[in-house]
């Protein structure tokens, strides 16, 4: 496929979106012209596939395609809000508090909640009860992926269902600690339904978006998040002055802005600035959770290292107490942090795993392609 086809596959894959969030019948004679095989999958790699599937049947265009991919997304939203209401049930009766973070909150503002595709569920609940989360997880028959690693413990049921069960709400291993300090504070500003706790319209607004930036940032997002953004400022109210505030003492205004002001003209007037096409570029080149190019790039970026620096960073970062991660390595590492003289074996250890699942080679190849 050439630039100009795909243009015409990405302008098509926007429309038919924009047609389902704003519950638009779509012009059954463009949905007739479109190459439909690509569009889905352009949609899949931005976990919009749901939308577009809504939005080309109520042109009237039903098959086989369109049948699976809504029976598909319709089945997962019925299974993780069984799971949802399942583990919350048992946080009630144990009486831990949690916060529905995320798509769990987001997917009900869009017309039919299926329209927001979800690879997992995220909660927040009391950290000093992580113990007491773990059990209840285990014993509705999840499999523990990881505990105290990140901000968040990770269950795992067969076939499809992920839960990040939140311990915070962000951790030095997400890159941004800017946000750290503001975000222990957060819980202190939650409204309370009995041990269901929530987050006002504008607080939640200031995590999204602070969630959003961390991944931009990083790895990269996709164009789910400006559907998000686009989704929850038409369907929300909110204290517009609180809301700007918050975000300059988080240093994101201005990328709060270009946020906004995409999502309003991508799925509003249609009208794109010069700034917003090169931002939508970027989206589109990431997929919905961003790619190993976009983090190279950005990490490069960010803290102006040169190549040789990143390289030996990944390598020694591990075993040095002065970096900030190091208790977040001890924990995913704990043999050789247990027995010290083994950590002038971790970066040979890491580096033999990564050739073995293939990673360090994508990581590589990155690097030597990366302009700086």
């Amino acid at each position: 496929m050439n630039q100009e086809e795909f243009q015409k596959v990405r302008q098509d894959l926007i429309y038919l979106v924009s047609c389902a969030v704003k519950e638009m019948k779509p012009d059954p004679e463009r949905v007739k012209a479109m190459d439909l095989n690509e569009v889905f999958s352009l949609a899949k790699s931005q976990s919009l596939a749901g939308a577009a599937a809504f939005a080309v049947e109520a042109a009237g265009f039903r098959s086989g395609m369109t049948t699976r991919i809504l029976s598909d997304v319709v089945h997962r939203n019925t299974r993780f809000s069984i799971e949802k209401e399942a583990i919350t049930q048992k946080l009630k009766e144990t009486g831990i508090w949690y916060v529905l973070l995320k798509g769990a909150v987001i997917k009900d503002h869009y017309p039919r909640p299926e329209m927001r595709e979800m690879s997992d569920y995220d909660i927040l609940f009391d950290a000093s009860r992580a113990d007491d989360v773990k059990s209840i997880m285990e014993s509705l028959g999840y499999t523990t992926k990881s505990t105290e690693v990140g901000s968040d413990d990770i269950y795992y049921k067969q076939p499809v269902l992920n839960f990040e069960m939140h311990r915070m709400l962000f951790s030095k291993s997400d890159g941004v600690d800017d946000f750290l300090e503001y975000f222990d504070h957060a819980t202190e500003r939650l409204l309370e339904e009995g041990a269901e706790k929530h987050f006002s319209p504008e607080d939640f607004y200031v995590y999204l978006i602070a969630h959003e930036y961390k991944h931009f940032y990083n790895y990269g997002t996709g164009l789910r998040s400006v559907v998000d953004t686009f989704v929850y400022l038409s369907k929300v109210e909110m204290d517009e002055a609180y809301v700007s505030g918050e975000l300059e003492k988080l240093g994101i205004a201005e990328f709060e802005k270009k946020n906004r002001t995409l999502a309003m003209h991508l799925f509003g007037d249609g009208k794109l600035t010069e700034e917003d096409e090169e931002m939508l570029e970027y989206l589109f080149s990431c997929g919905t959770y961003g790619t190993m190019s976009n983090h190279v790039s950005n990490m490069l970026q960010k803290k102006k290292w040169g190549k040789t620096r990143y390289v030996l960073s990944r390598l020694f970062a591990p075993i040095r107490k002065s970096n900030p991660y190091y208790d977040i390595y001890a924990k995913k590492y704990p043999v050789f942090y247990k027995y010290k003289v083994l950590l002038l074996f971790l970066p040979f250890y890491r580096v033999i795993r990564g050739l073995r699942s293939g990673k360090l080679q994508k990581e590589v190849n990155t690097l030597k392609n990366v302009k700086q």
